[in-house]
């Protein structure tokens, strides 16, 4: 018999293995779950953060690439738009017609249209008549805005004319010049003096 508030001892092997059993399963459950949250962790979050990550590196890839694509279009326009204008601006009274035409080739749209009409009705016959010349240079030139297929460029020209036997005349002025890109070459599709 045993004292009130004290438990008996076990008797058998039996008992010592059931009263052993019981904290071991107990142990077993606290395992099994600490496993099940190691396979969240590796099943779920893992993967989760992997296609993450991928679309976060993909996204910075295009960004890059995208900008990349846009600086290049800015330097390219540039120096088309550079070119092109020298090339609208400058001719000699007898060969301003062979000149002004091989201008046209930098140029699309309906500003090429209005350019061909303008130099065919003004400026080659006034040019033959009056014996003008006139030598344009772009001492400065930047992006405004530049895109994979068209861009804006503000261009500051200066242009000496020499009418006849005149002095010569300085004019310097700013154009804001729009290009497009057309069969991978940078055209000019409007020409606005600002």
């Amino acid at each position: 018999m045993t004292a009130p508030g004290l438990t008996s001892a076990p008797t058998s092997s039996a008992d010592l293995i059931d009263e052993e059993s019981e904290p071991a399963t107990s142990t077993n459950s606290a395992a099994k779950n600490r496993m099940s949250w190691r396979q969240v962790v590796a099943y779920i979050v893992v993967p989760l953060l992997v296609v993450v990550l991928g679309g976060v590196t993909g996204w910075l890839k295009w960004v890059d690439g995208s900008s990349r694509d846009a600086r290049a279009a800015a330097t390219a326009s540039v120096q088309a738009a550079r070119e092109g204008t020298v090339a609208l601006l400058s001719y000699q009274p007898d060969t301003v017609e062979q000149t002004l035409g091989a201008a046209q080739a930098r140029l699309t749209g309906a500003f090429r249209d209005s350019y061909a009409k303008l130099i065919h009705d003004v400026v080659i016959p006034g040019a033959r008549e009056k014996k003008i010349s006139a030598i344009a240079n772009v001492p400065a030139a930047g992006s405004i805005s530049a895109s994979v297929g068209h861009a804006e460029v503000l261009v500051f020209v200066n242009q000496t004319s020499i009418v006849g036997t005149d002095a010569p005349t300085d004019t310097a002025s700013s154009v804001r010049v729009g290009l497009d890109k057309v069969d991978g070459q940078w055209l000019i599709s409007s020409f606005e003096p600002i």
